[in-house]
């Protein structure tokens, strides 16, 4: 089908356009350059006059699908049945009928929103098969995922016996292959083997070591980093930092950013490690220091994880931790669990909007927003659903835009955290440019997702129209018109049409001969054979499946 859109203000940072008006015009699935003869072949017309249009959105970092996610779904039913309950009330009406709780209702709030493409951060790769499973069956969305390394034995024992690091570059390749994943994920290094080792520390810094394998956090980390360079893999590794939700914890994100060595790094949820510790209460923001840390490291990027008010369910990899904060859970109920090189834990959890450290949580994020000053290096997420359920972006986006609502939102927050905060402080306002910025353009560069994320000629149709006359967080809570490979699936903030997301991965060359090794390894230690856990391409639908940067 061949159709244009016509007078609206066009956002487009990879083209330099900053609320220009002009006309998008499609072909199938891909944006178009016609020449003159060839316009009158455009019949069809979307008049969006006035509007804004943008890319697709794409979010770098949300918690949709794998084990940690359905045990989540299994621990808190209540979530999906309070969503219920509300809608049959009619006190609550989501477009599409659906929570962003269930798969289904995870590509359709996404897409009601403008969003396109999302990648699940945290693949077990021995739970690869299940997650790859659920993603495709997530509607309306792109997806894909990173792999987690860092705590898997294989990878301690050959950096313990000192395998080198082209033995390391083999094995993580061959672990992106095998999950078919598209980058690397990196939580809490050697931290899940210090809990399983039973130790009782509360902290494990980047120079601390694994007493079973006598490697520090540091080391590994800089050799799968190192490995990320080597095998050319467009996104940078994905790390989750030590000591995540402690006081004082700064200083360890500040470590890492030193010691990544001038090396690309992204910096997951870094609202989570924004932690000072001065001040009678022991809590103090150390935003300041971590911004200007990241302003002047142009190798680091960040994703913040903003909390907002309100229940939620904390998920992570992150065993020590999760199980560290399992006193908190709120209701008092959670899980834990142990598994063959990973596990994770599931805390309900409840920001309450008077309460102290809740309150400077949501503070320490909106300053890192604001006072980290390259667009193109700062994502906007929540750690959906640990920070807040994703569907709060567009109240997070108004925050961030309109300074009069940001202050009234100061206002009701705990006083204290208030008086020793920079962020009553801060007038900062991200233009829609820099929304556009931060939540298409550079998601897509960083990712490696040269096709999406622009409004070029030759790109993917993943266009998204929004009616400026709403209010910020109105505005993208229901796009006016979505558009996915063309078609047109959003109209009026409805769903029009369903159809089936794309996942993507990367396929990488490396020395075969590791895999003799790892099977090994799997013969001698799993308790399923690896057959069980490497993701064959016969299991995809060519249709939905596709490499990049072979």
């Amino acid at each position: 089908m061949k159709y244009k859109i016509i007078n609206g203000y066009v956002y487009d940072p990879t083209q330099n356009l900053n609320r220009v008006k002009k006309d998008i015009y499609v072909d199938g699935k891909i944006i178009v350059e016609p020449t003159k003869n060839q316009i009158n072949q455009f019949e069809k017309t979307y008049d969006v006059n006035g509007m804004v249009v943008m890319a697709g959105g794409i979010d770098i970092h949300s918690h949709i699908a794998g084990g940690n996610v359905n045990n989540a779904r299994l621990l808190m039913p209540e979530i999906h049945r309070k969503f219920v309950e509300r809608t049959l009330k009619g006190r609550e009406k989501l477009k599409s009928g659906h929570s962003r709780w269930t798969v289904d209702g995870t590509g359709y709030r996404y897409c009601e929103m403008g969003f396109t493409t999302v990648i699940e951060p945290a693949v077990l790769p021995i739970n690869a098969f299940l997650t790859q499973l659920e993603l495709e069956k997530i509607p309306l969305i792109d997806k894909g995922g990173l792999g987690i390394v860092g705590n898997d034995n294989f990878l301690l024992e050959s950096l313990s016996k000192k395998k080198g690091q082209s033995y390391i570059d083999d094995y993580v390749a061959w672990t992106i292959n095998s999950s078919k994943c598209l980058g690397l994920k990196v939580i809490n290094a050697g931290g899940s083997e210090i809990f399983k080792s039973g130790a009782k520390s509360e902290s494990f810094s980047l120079d601390d070591v694994v007493p079973a394998y006598g490697v520090s956090s540091r080391q590994i980390l800089e050799t799968i980093n190192i490995a990320n360079e080597n095998l050319k893999i467009p996104h940078p590794v994905h790390v989750h930092c030590n000591n995540l939700g402690m006081a004082g914890n700064v200083q360890s994100i500040l470590d890492t950013i030193e010691g990544s060595q001038g090396r690309r790094m992204h910096l997951a949820h870094i609202q989570f490690y924004g932690y000072d510790d001065k001040g009678k209460k022991g809590f103090s923001s150390g935003a300041r220091d971590l911004a200007d840390s990241v302003n002047k490291n142009k190798n680091i990027t960040v994703d913040i994880g903003q909390i907002m008010f309100g229940p939620t369910v904390t998920i992570s990899s992150d065993i020590w931790k999760q199980n560290n904060a399992k006193s908190h859970a709120n209701p008092n109920k959670w899980l834990i669990s142990e598994v063959e090189d990973g596990g994770g834990g599931i805390i309900p959890y409840d920001y309450k909007q008077k309460n102290f450290v809740n309150s400077l949580q949501w503070v320490i994020g909106l300053e890192l927003f604001l006072m980290i000053k390259d667009p193109w290096r700062v994502f906007l997420t929540t750690d959906h659903p640990n920070g807040a359920p994703f569907t709060t972006y567009p109240k997070i986006m108004r925050l961030l835009m309109d300074l009069d609502y940001r202050i009234s939102e100061i206002e009701k927050i705990n006083k204290t955290a208030v008086t020793i905060s920079n962020l009553k402080l801060l007038k900062r306002t991200y233009s829609m440019y820099e929304i556009s910025i931060m939540t298409r353009a550079a998601p897509a560069k960083i990712l490696g997702l040269n096709d999406r994320g622009s409004l070029k000629p030759g790109k993917i149709a993943d266009i998204s129209i929004y009616d400026p006359k709403k209010n910020i967080d109105d505005m993208f809570s229901y796009a006016k018109y979505v558009f996915k490979d063309g078609v047109n699936v959003i109209k009026d903030g409805k769903i029009i049409n369903i159809q089936k997301g794309r996942t993507k991965a990367i396929k990488l060359n490396f020395d075969k001969k590791i895999h003799k090794d790892i099977q090994k390894w799997f013969d001698k230690y799993y308790s399923l054979k690896i057959e069980n856990f490497v993701v064959d391409d016969l299991f995809f639908d060519e249709n939905n499946f596709s490499y990049f940067n072979s």
